[in-house]
């Protein structure tokens, strides 16, 4: 049976590593395009656009760029928040927050892309799946100041709790840097996502290349029979 454009997506999303979350005000002075490059050089495919506020047309040409360049690189693209948006310039996904338009509202309108949905819990990841999310992302893991969510940090602990439940990929999120990036992985997180471990770096592509070899490391120790914690 050949798979559907969607599932061809969701098995790229789901054999990536690390997952780099792009917010122009987070990028150290420099452009977005530059961090995209960046990231893309040092072997990240899985890449979230996410920009809250301007002018409409201004975020579709900005969204439109990571577009061109994301499908030339083979990396898959996914919108925040805005499922226009995402559509409109032909984006892979979309990640949509407990806030946002309902998945199932979501996906009647974008049958085609991989949708993703921000959980802080057990239920909130259920819940998720069973309005048709593609994967859940789990956070925020540790203190963080990109985003704040009422429920505060919700540990590493909680993807040991949720993994079990799941049917559909996961991501982890939130605070995740490099000396601490071993906590989610040795609780059964696979992808990990990160916003300024990346963008705020002095050397963006440099982290993001021992990000991903810390997250091949630490998945080669889990998968390793002969492992002991």
């Amino acid at each position: 049976m050949t798979p559907s454009p969607r599932d061809t997506l969701r098995a790229l999303f789901e054999s990536g590593a690390l997952y780099v979350v792009i917010t122009g005000s987070l990028c150290g002075g420099r452009s977005a395009l530059d961090i995209l490059e960046a990231c893309l050089a040092a072997g990240v495919r899985l890449i979230q656009f996410r920009e809250k506020s301007g002018p409409d047309r201004a975020l579709f040409e900005k969204a439109r760029a990571f577009r061109e360049r994301t499908r030339a690189a083979g990396a898959l693209l996914i919108i925040d928040d805005r499922l226009d948006l995402a559509l409109a310039v032909e984006a892979d996904g979309a990640h949509l927050g407990q806030e946002d338009l309902p998945l199932s509202v979501a996906r009647h309108l974008a049958p085609r892309l991989i949708l993703g949905a921000s959980t802080h819990s057990l239920e909130e990841a259920l819940e998720a799946q069973n309005a048709g999310a593609d994967y859940v992302n789990i956070g925020p893991l540790f203190p963080t100041g990109t985003k704040a969510v009422p429920t505060g940090p919700v540990g590493p602990e909680l993807i040991a709790t949720v993994r079990p439940h799941l049917r559909v990929p996961f991501t982890c999120m939130g605070g995740i840097k490099p000396d601490n990036i071993h906590l989610p992985l040795a609780h059964g997180a696979r992808i990990c996502a990160v916003v300024t471990a990346v963008t705020a770096a002095p050397d963006p592509r440099a982290a993001a290349e021992n990000l991903i070899q810390r997250i091949r490391a630490g998945l080669g120790r889990a998968l390793d029979p002969e492992n002991r914690p």
